[in-house]
């Protein structure tokens, strides 16, 4: 059986990309990084790909008329390599409705909270504000709305006294890494089934 095969989008530093490389090389992935998508030519995830041998499709959203248009040239490269897992890490670029509909229950992202709490941007911010004891890690699948796809996993991190933003964002992302890793893992594994809102992963 030929390995199970995924594509990261990114748009910046790449931590969580580099972890997803990281499992890979140790065998926990159980599937092969084929291509990273992204949108900024000079994010230092690029260069994380580059080393890692992993092919790379950059673009400049102002160099085409449409999203639709570069979202074709995508489709193309994923269809090229016969992507059947597309992972968002830090990709910073809403994907169109036909997009997410064509490649329904193939599309998973990673948000810091414990959805549906604290949606959309800033959430460790959102969480610290709102004086909650708990906050978390969210692995979901992507639908049309904004952080609304059916939960796949979560990991919840505790707020302690005296936290800021950086120092829980800090812990925040060290779950991520390992969360995100062990979810795509799953999928990998075929274990994962999605009915209605109802994720099911098989022992």
């Amino acid at each position: 059986m030929s390995p199970f095969r995924i594509a990261v989008f990114a748009s910046g530093k790449g931590s969580n990309f580099q972890a997803l490389v990281d499992a890979q090389l140790s065998g926990a992935l159980g599937g092969d990084i084929c291509l990273l998508i992204c949108d900024k030519p000079q994010a230092p995830v690029v260069e994380l790909a580059a080393a890692a041998n992993v092919d790379t499709f950059v673009f400049e959203p102002k160099e085409y008329a449409s999203k639709e248009e570069y979202e074709r040239n995508i489709a193309a490269e994923l269809q090229q390599r016969g992507v059947e897992l597309i992972v968002l890490a830090g990709y910073m670029r809403l994907l169109s409705p036909s997009f997410v509909e064509f490649y329904s229950g193939r599309i998973i992202n990673i948000h810091p909270s414990l959805l549906p709490a604290f949606p959309g941007k800033d959430a460790i911010g959102q969480a610290l504000a709102y004086g909650v004891k708990m906050t978390g890690v969210t692995v979901h699948f992507v639908d049309g709305g904004m952080d609304t796809g059916p939960v796949i996993a979560q990991k919840a991190v505790e707020i302690k006294k005296g936290d800021t933003a950086e120092v829980l964002a800090e812990r925040i992302h060290h779950v991520e890494q390992k969360l995100y890793s062990e979810v795509v893992s799953w999928f990998a594994q075929r274990r994962i089934s999605l009915n209605g809102r109802n994720v099911t992963i098989a022992e």
